[in-house]
């Protein structure tokens, strides 16, 4: 192996990168763009719940209902229905989250020592938000239970009970924000990794020099050598953008190692620089090898455990994950960012990628060596 011609491969690779202007914006703005968009977009917290009322009681304890609502930052009462339907209409036309209809016998209920019931309407056309709204409005209504259990009962009840203590480890304000970024800087390294690369052995067909490549004194290792560093500097040098942007302008807690961030980042390199090649080599076209790609990136993103629970999948779908080196490369960057855990804990998630990598990378220099012949 000579490295001098892989030093001028690597050289002319990077000169024939910058070359093109439109290059740049891909390999430095886009990045950083995405990161600020996602970040932002990619949120599961309720910052605000619209809500209606239908009053058909008009008491004193209808209104501590809608007060405590009211009082409530999360809640912004936008609508006061006067008949049923009204609330069902504004409901469908999604002008509000939640509807709440207060029954005419509430207060007389409550005063008798009853039950008094209200009925709850949300918009469960997304399931996970109408789930949580839902479960904000039944705490509001707890605590105004207990606050009109202690004027019908002034006298104190001793009665045994449990007093929980929650303590919320690594994320205590449980900021989806930090749960979301994280995972998308894997996503974007991921993206653009496979995208370069897959178009890296493309160009060379195309523009026609892959035969005058294959005639030089370089070797099948040396080529694939010096057209995938450039891609593992530019890789790594956005890893370290991302990072200090996500750190510094989201505010997510980097509790764990750079050096181990560093090392997961080389091998979750190795499958996606495997992945790449293997779509080089069997597309004739860089536009068929653009739609290889994203035909990879949808089931990786979507079998990662980015969004939705891998525990939540079909069990014939969760083995499949296991070929996933998205799958552990997140459950590391979530690790090292904010629990700060080391070796000793994700050692097999780090012996997942290493084996992966060297597998896919493996399999794509083989078949190019074929290539080559």
């Amino acid at each position: 192996m000579s490295f001098l011609r892989i030093r001028e491969l690597v050289r002319k690779e990077f000169l024939q990168l910058f070359r093109d202007k439109k290059n740049r914006p891909l390999l430095f703005v886009a990045p950083i763009l995405q990161l600020l968009i996602f970040g932002y977009v990619v949120s599961m917290d309720i910052r605000t719940v619209t809500i209606g009322f239908l009053d058909q009681s008009k008491t004193a304890e209808s209104r501590m209902l809608m007060d405590a609502f009211n009082a409530n930052k999360t809640f912004r009462i936008v609508f006061f229905a006067q008949k049923p339907g009204e609330l069902e209409r504004h409901l469908l036309e999604r002008k509000m989250d939640l509807a709440v209809k207060i029954p005419p016998d509430f207060s007389r209920r409550i005063r008798e020592g009853n039950s008094a019931k209200i009925q709850i309407l949300a918009d469960g056309s997304m399931s996970n938000m109408a789930g949580v709204r839902i479960s904000y409005a039944n705490a509001i209504i707890e605590g105004l239970n207990q606050r009109l259990i202690r004027e019908l009962y002034p006298f104190d009840l001793d009665v045994p009970r449990m007093d929980v203590r929650i303590r919320t480890w690594y994320n205590p304000n449980l900021y989806s924000q930090n749960f979301f970024v994280p995972g998308i800087v894997a996503f974007l390294i991921m993206v653009l990794t496979l995208i370069l690369t897959s178009m890296a052995v493309i160009k060379e067909k195309e523009a026609g020099t892959m035969e005058q490549l294959i005639v030089t004194p370089i070797r099948p290792f040396e080529l694939i050598l010096g057209k995938t560093i450039p891609y593992i500097v530019i890789a790594l040098i956005q890893m370290m953008a991302v990072t200090v942007l996500s750190a510094f302008w989201f505010e997510v807690p980097f509790a764990g190692s750079t050096g181990l961030l560093f090392l997961s980042t080389c091998l979750f390199l190795l499958s996606t620089l495997g992945i790449g090649l293997f779509i080089s080599t069997i597309s004739k076209t860089q536009q068929q090898a653009m739609m290889t790609t994203f035909f990879f990136l949808l089931p990786f993103f979507m079998l990662s455990g980015f969004v939705f629970p891998i525990e939540n999948m079909p069990r014939e779908v969760q083995w499949t994950t296991y070929l996933n080196p998205l799958r552990y490369f997140l459950v590391v960057i979530r690790g090292i960012y904010l629990k700060g855990v080391g070796l000793e804990v994700l050692w097999p998630e780090f012996s997942a990628m290493g084996v992966l990598g060297f597998c896919v990378l493996a399999g794509a220099l083989n078949r190019f060596k074929k290539k080559m012949d």
